[in-house]
């Protein structure tokens, strides 16, 4: 399964927690930032959520176009400030759990996700793979340690 989305990509994150006490007991809530970032996500992606969850191990590569504007980037060149790509993955796959993309996120045992610039298309794409062999492809477990 695989989808291009063009839209506005949030930049609010997951991650962005605010903290406050009350009687002297602290708690954390999400910004309301976070809150309408984690809404758009959920609009762009329920027109393509799966008839039925994946609930097997799953592969996901996901591209974040950010558009710019006047000549200080170019189109495809790797974007290297905030949000930072775990941030973004992190309220993606939440956003797409509560979706049912699949049961349960843990699936998602191999990832590559990109943050670019793109002036024409910013949006965000989305491929879900299936992995059918559990084991490692052409990288040896020496190769990662």
């Amino acid at each position: 399964m695989e989808f291009d989305i063009i839209f506005e990509p949030p930049r609010a994150t997951a991650q962005e927690k605010k903290y406050a006490s009350r009687n002297g007991a602290v708690y954390v809530y999400e910004s309301e930032q976070a809150k309408e970032a984690k809404r758009i996500l959920r609009m762009v992606l329920a027109p393509h959520t799966p008839r039925e969850p994946y609930s097997g191990t799953v592969a996901i590569d996901v591209m974040w176009r950010f558009p710019y504007k006047g000549k200080a980037h170019y189109d495809g060149e790797y974007k290297a400030t905030r949000p930072d790509t775990d941030n973004l993955d992190k309220a993606l796959k939440d956003v797409m759990t509560k979706l049912g993309y699949w049961e349960d996120d843990a699936l998602v045992a191999r990832e590559t996700i990109v943050k670019i610039w793109h002036k024409a298309h910013p949006g965000l794409f989305i491929r879900i793979q299936p992995i059918t062999d559990t084991k490692l492809i052409g990288i040896q477990e020496q190769d990662l340690l």
